[in-house]
């Protein structure tokens, strides 16, 4: 078992959480875990970049001099890509697809080694519970302050509307369930804390 940081419902620290070693126990595998974070930022961008090729950018068909006797290189019209205000050799067009695809054993395995790793860091805690008594975002900010952290990813079993409606406007919060976790906010937030009736979640969908 590994041994989690374990905090109680008002705060305190308290004794060591043992969590699962195929969970918290992974050795860091740093190519998988790149690929991982790479195909899911990968699918989730979206193709809105549009240029023109030479046959859709607004020019005239007129040819700019005579073929010969100028001195100068042969040209057609200004619309070809190598000039100045041309149209794209290969555009990109709206419909690209930047997708990037990702066994299921894999993702699982890279989300373990990146829990694992967090776990060896100290950035993943078990909690009670997070919970405020009225959905006001200030009391949300004064308790995460007074527990010492700034930036959380919060991980429940189930999601209480007072807790999500005070953590949106709180730019480095993220309430989620175990199943919307995903490789990216792992990483970005400095600490991760699990409620304690979602390590057995957690442990199902990435086992």
């Amino acid at each position: 078992m590994t041994q989690l940081q374990y905090i109680a419902a008002d705060g305190a620290q308290a004794a060591g959480y043992d969590a699962p070693d195929t969970i918290f126990g992974r050795e860091y595998n740093e190519a998988l875990v790149h690929q991982v974070v790479t195909a899911y930022q990968a699918n989730a961008r979206a193709g809105t970049r549009a240029q023109k090729d030479r046959g859709v950018v607004k020019h005239s068909t007129h040819k700019p001099w005579r073929q010969k006797g100028t001195g100068r290189a042969r040209a057609g019209m200004t619309s070809s890509p190598l000039w100045r205000g041309g149209g794209r050799i290969f555009p990109n067009g709206p419909d690209e697809n930047f997708s990037q695809k990702v066994n299921r054993k894999m993702y699982r395995a890279g989300m373990r080694a990146i829990l694992s790793q967090l776990a060896r860091e100290g950035r993943v805690a078990v909690i009670d519970a997070l919970d405020v008594e009225a959905p006001k975002t200030k009391l949300l900010a004064t308790k995460l302050k007074s527990m010492g952290l700034d930036s959380v990813l919060y991980i429940a079993e189930t999601i209480d509307e007072k807790l999500l409606l005070a953590a949106r406007n709180l730019p480095n919060v993220l309430v989620v369930e175990p199943r919307y976790i995903d490789p990216l906010s792992l990483i970005y937030y400095k600490k991760v804390l699990i409620a304690k009736d979602a390590v057995g979640k957690v442990q199902e969908m990435l086992s």
